[in-house]
């Protein structure tokens, strides 16, 4: 039976004394939070049982393993614009959080994730489940904080919230001793609004928008890389008026895609090393380099000796430590690209690029012929990756939330996957974390309830997180699971078949029924192995308003191309 104790809409409970585990809860009300993730434990037990007591106003969902709570953490993140919350005990508890922090840190996802520790009096001890979460998570965080008395928590669990979410955001954790769970104060609560010697969003400097809207305005031939920040700070019509204006071709990295629709006349594809033909070529070709809300990472740079070396970049940055760390940039444009686009608007004229443009559609059309058209309309037997995707295109229309893994199937899909609007492509991209999907797509749609949310995931990285069934049986989350099987590690049998002379060593996978699996947590559940069998399945799954898992069988060695081999120059990509 459901209790409710002192709603916070009711009592804000200013000076009455309360333990330190009802604060917690009560700061996670005053911040706006009403679903977190966890997994409960001894060290964090005050906390749990003090959220039982307010279950009506937050809801907890108990994910099958901490990982899973931080990767649903992402996906609702990701999705909502909201932070993310994971909540996890000590020990193995807390450690278990890592992976799924290290990747919120490297993609940039606001997350804040609380740990229960031993008491104060037994730290440094080696008492039991006791582990250094501070020591283990501050190369992984934005910020980490360990809390020793009650009193403590309303200052730095505020602080929490306004770091993770201010400026470029970033996973928190706070660490808190069972002592201090138990130990009671008089609470108050303010929200932070700033903190001394942190400032989040640098201030656009007039010059730099000058300066920059002057090359813009003589480039011949400019290009547009856009990243993950021009969604992050909610740029997204200040870009496309941007684009539009300035007439200038536009790629993405796959944390920027679904920022500006696929289909949009500018819209020239992705880059990276399985990025498409000519965006990638035409980098080496360019003569202006504008970069907006990306940090040139090394799968999209490639040899950084040959990286865009004949053009003038500037780079439209948040967060100055990626100013000039992989890439000189000629004209750094500092402060939230949201401002920025704005301010730059009115100085760039309006432009048309169409011989510039036309090279991206040479490009295009050779990477169809030798690629595109081998992916989606293949004329040997077996499936592949890309149609697949396409099935998936034709039933939710471009409108759905597509999360994905790591792997060969991520690759495909960020390739063929349409989109109509923003915060649709959720994937792990830094860290590259597999068993990432599962958990994330469960997050995902409980941060877009209205829309539809499909996880498309490799049999590798699906066995990783593959109990997070439960959690989407037990909470009914309406999630549509695609497995691609080729009964292989894909990407790493790809590298060792072009690399290692078909050396496919510990790549090949013996895989269990998948769909035997998905029935035993009561999901719904099919399997296609035939071209035939494709549409209706993809048209059954989506038109289900319930949990689905649909196995995929794939062709078991097929490879994704274009790719540039590591370490190589953007312009020495392959087509086969």
């Amino acid at each position: 039976m459901k209790t409710t104790k002192n709603k916070i809409s009711d009592n804000p409970t200013e000076g009455i004394k309360i333990s330190g585990a009802e604060a917690v809860i009560r700061c996670l009300l005053a911040e706006g939070v009403d679903l977190i993730y966890g997994y409960p434990g001894g060290a964090i037990m005050p906390i749990y049982d003090e959220l039982y007591k307010f279950q009506d106003e937050l809801q907890h969902v108990l994910t099958r393993h901490e990982q899973g709570a931080t990767h649903a953490a992402q996906g609702f993140a990701r999705t909502s614009g909201k932070v993310g919350v994971a909540m996890a005990t000590s020990g193995p508890g807390a450690t278990n959080l890592v992976t799924g922090i290290a990747d919120a840190q490297i993609d940039s996802t606001p997350m804040v994730c609380i740990t229960g520790q031993v008491a104060s009096h037994l730290l440094g001890s080696d008492a039991f489940q006791e582990t250094d979460i501070i020591g283990i998570s501050t190369p992984v965080t934005k910020w980490n904080c360990q809390i020793t008395k009650a009193s403590e928590i309303p200052s730095v669990m505020a602080k929490a919230f306004y770091i993770a979410r201010s400026g470029r955001p970033g996973p928190v954790l706070i660490d808190i001793t069972k002592d201090a769970q138990f130990d009671t104060f008089y609470f108050s609560y303010e929200k932070c609004t700033g903190i001394r010697s942190y400032k989040p969003v640098p201030e656009i400097e007039p010059t730099s928008i000058i300066e920059a809207a002057e090359a813009i305005n003589n480039a011949k031939k400019p290009f547009i890389i856009w990243g993950q920040g021009v969604i992050l700070g909610n740029a997204e019509q200040e870009f496309k008026d941007f684009v539009e204006k300035s007439g200038i071709p536009a790629a993405w990295t796959i944390l920027g895609l679904s920022a500006l629709p696929t289909a949009h006349p500018l819209n020239v594809g992705m880059v990276g090393m399985h990025g498409n033909y000519g965006p990638n070529m035409l980098t080496n070709e360019c003569d202006l380099l504008i970069a907006i809300g990306m940090r040139f990472d090394d799968r999209v740079t490639g040899d950084l000796n040959t990286y865009a070396k004949q053009a003038k970049v500037i780079h439209f940055e948040i967060d100055s430590a990626e100013l000039n760390k992989n890439v000189e940039a000629d004209i750094p444009v500092m402060g939230s690209c949201k401002d920025s686009l704005a301010a730059i608007l009115s100085l760039i004229k309006n432009k048309n690029h169409e011989k510039w443009i036309n090279r991206f559609d040479e490009y295009m059309k050779i990477e169809v012929e030798k690629v595109i058209d081998k992916d989606l309309n293949p004329t040997k037997e077996g499936l592949t990756m890309g149609e697949a995707i396409m099935a998936i295109n034709k039933y939710t229309k471009g409108d759905a939330v597509i999360v994905t893994d790591v792997g060969q199937h991520q690759m495909v899909t960020c390739r063929y996957a349409e989109f109509v609007r923003s915060k649709s492509n959720v994937t792990s991209g830094g860290l590259g974390t597999m068993g990432f999907a599962l958990p994330a797509a469960i997050g995902a749609k409980m941060g877009a309830p209205d829309r539809e949310v499909v996880a498309v995931i490799g049999d590798g990285g699906y066995q990783m997180t593959i109990q997070e069934l439960g959690t989407i049986f037990q909470t009914q989350t309406a999630v549509k699971i695609v497995v691609l099987n080729n009964d292989f590690l894909g990407m790493v049998r790809q590298w060792q078949q072009l690399f290692f002379e078909k050396r496919y060593a510990s790549t090949e996978m013996v895989n269990p029924d998948f769909v035997a699996i998905a029935k035993g947590y009561y999901l719904d559940a099919k399997k296609v192995d035939k071209r035939e069998d494709l549409d209706a399945a993809v048209a059954e799954m989506i038109a289900s308003d319930k949990p689905y898992f649909l196995e995929i069988c794939v062709e078991k060695e097929a490879n994704v191309f274009p790719m540039i081999p590591t370490g190589a120059s953007v312009s020495e990509i392959r087509l086969t």
